[in-house]
């Protein structure tokens, strides 16, 4: 399917309403009436579609200002029209799926696709479509009160993103006094963020009772459409990750305490991570713009990916510098009736500034590869697939990563990103227990879950010491993790994904443009399979394995000199 893709500023979507969308879908189970259900299923893809693509452009243009009237109002409305959609889209999966002919269906779309409809139909019931729409709305609300930060710092008024430059600096007592107005935002806004993380709660809970489940824990495993595992491997993988990365993660962090001189190593001292200061970017926004380039057409020498980058960067589907009232964080997005995905990020000064740009790089050219997949549901896959793409992208741009480095840096940014790497799986599957704890026992109290929060994350990084920082001592830390709010259960994806990028990037050491090959087709598969298929596909093997996460750590720690 070839596309012309119009400049972003030029993209306009039908505003559906609740008529038009009933006359749609009225019109395709008139074709299922009729025993037409190829045309149904292809129509309803259709209308999905289009969907999908005003309510990305929507709630983007949310993200891109969370202070504009205007896109406050639209956000709302598309929040009120989710759970009309949902309860539609939920009908007419469940009518397809009701055809005795199994088989057929399958043909049509795909046994994993059949899958993933059985997950999505049990995740939704018209008597839960007040709570879906209260849901959408204390996200926002989360969102926009994190945007809303206007921290007073070394003669500046600084948002959360601005102040991140100061968290990774080479001074201690100014990384000590970022930390410090960090969480004295936190604290100033604590019982709002304790209520409103209480009431999401306690809606989820009331969604999965009303759905017939004993919690919030299936119905969040379905809603994240994992169809070929569970709580009971995530939590085996939690285990690993205990008992091979932990200790090795303490270990580095012991080694940088004696080479710095440091009497011991505080919470503000464990994002220094390089001797002699984080390296940073080669220069600001425009120059790594630019220099991305050349950096992508040297890792492809098909041209794909720098023609694919150029097309983005030229028609405006880059949004990287960070701003007041803008949302934090960074993601990709994507139009479906347009073809062409969309990178936001908040650029700050520092070495995260390369990795948001290479990681959210590979979600883009994931989805632009996969864009010609014959179904809607086809064009991304489940999040922990989705994420070897965008963590796999960040270790196989390696040999080109020196045009956005500092000068002479190269060599300590790729340290510093494998330790990084490193240290993220105990907070990544601290995040997850977390969450699993919370809600398991949904009637716990603001206090409670603080107390859950620092109980785990003494369990999976024993070496946190917040000192004189009173919030995040008593448990707070969590509270800063967008995915908790927004996005429940989304987050041992990354730790899974890492398992597999880190396999990608031993395997490019050896045969760079092979492994290349295999991460470029692995994109085009988009989500035409389920997580476990694709990796093995791929050649990689699944983190759930015995021995995958342990044999990669060894790896690394031979890399690192340990």
């Amino acid at each position: 399917m070839t596309q012309t893709i119009p400049p972003f500023s030029d993209l306009s979507f039908p505003r559906p309403d609740e008529a038009s969308l009933k006359a749609r879908y009225d019109d395709i189970a008139l074709l299922l009436d009729q025993g037409r259900s190829k045309d149904a299923a292809q129509a309803f893809d259709f209308v999905r579609r289009e969907y999908e693509s005003w309510a990305s452009h929507v709630h983007l243009q949310f993200s891109r200002n969370t202070q504009d009237e205007q896109a406050k109002a639209d956000r709302d409305y598309a929040d009120r029209l989710s759970p009309i959609v949902t309860d539609h889209e939920v009908t007419i999966k469940k009518r397809l799926l009701a055809d005795p002919d199994r088989e057929a269906l399958e043909a049509l779309v795909t046994p994993h696709v059949v899958r993933l409809w059985e997950a999505d139909t049990t995740t939704f019931d018209p008597r839960i479509s007040t709570d879906l729409e209260e849901e959408a709305r204390l996200t926002g609300e989360y969102t926009a009160l994190l945007a809303s930060a206007k921290i007073p710092f070394d003669e500046k008024v600084l948002n959360l993103s601005g102040l991140v430059p100061y968290l990774q600096g080479s001074d201690r007592e100014m990384r000590h006094a970022a930390e410090q107005a960090r969480w004295a935002f936190f604290e100033e806004n604590g019982e709002a963020l304790d209520t409103l993380y209480s009431r999401l709660v306690e809606l989820r809970d009331r969604m999965a009772k009303t759905l017939g489940f004993e919690n919030y824990i299936e119905l969040g495993y379905r809603r994240m459409r994992r169809t070929d595992y569970g709580p009971e491997q995530v939590a085996a993988f939690r285990e690993k990750v205990l008992s091979s990365v932990t200790p090795l993660v303490q270990s580095l962090l012991e080694r940088r305490r004696l080479k710095m001189g440091w009497d011991k190593v505080w919470a503000w001292d464990e994002a220094l991570i390089d001797l002699q200061g984080n390296p940073k970017p080669a220069g600001d926004h425009d120059l790594l713009v630019t220099r991305a380039e050349g950096m992508f057409r040297a890792l492809d020498p098909k041209g794909e990916m720098g023609d694919f980058y150029v097309q983005m960067r030229d028609l405006g589907y880059l949004d990287l510098k960070n701003r007041d009232g803008k949302a934090g964080g960074g993601f990709c997005t994507s139009f479906p009736t347009i073809g062409s995905p969309y990178i936001f990020a908040n650029f700050n000064g520092t070495h995260n500034d390369i990795g948001v740009f290479t990681h959210e790089m590979g979600h883009a050219f994931q989805n632009w590869k996969s864009r010609d997949q014959d179904w809607v549901d086809q064009l991304w896959p489940t999040m922990e697939a989705a994420e070897i793409h965008s963590m796999g992208l960040e270790f196989l741009t390696w040999p080109q990563i020196d045009a956005l480095v500092e000068d002479g840096a190269a060599d300590r940014y790729r340290r510093m990103h494998l330790i990084d790497a490193l240290s993220f799986f105990p907070y990544g599957v601290c995040v997850d227990h977390f969450q699993h704890e919370v809600y398991a026992n949904p009637q716990m109290t603001a206090a409670e879950r603080h107390e859950t929060w620092a109980r785990l994350e003494k369990m999976y990084m024993p070496w946190r010491d917040w000192g004189d920082l009173a919030y995040p001592a008593k448990g707070g830390r969590w509270q800063a993790q967008l995915h908790i709010y927004r996005l429940p259960f989304y987050y041992i994806d990354y730790a899974l994904a890492q398992c597999c990028a880190l396999q990608l990037w031993l395997r490019s050491r050896m045969d760079k443009e092979g492994t290349f090959e295999t991460y470029r087709k692995l994109c085009s598969e988009g989500g035409s399979k389920p997580f476990a298929q694709l990796v093995a596909d791929a050649g990689l093997v699944s983190p759930f394995e015995d021995d995958a996460l342990a044999e990669v750590v060894h790896e690394a720690e031979q890399e690192l000199g340990i």
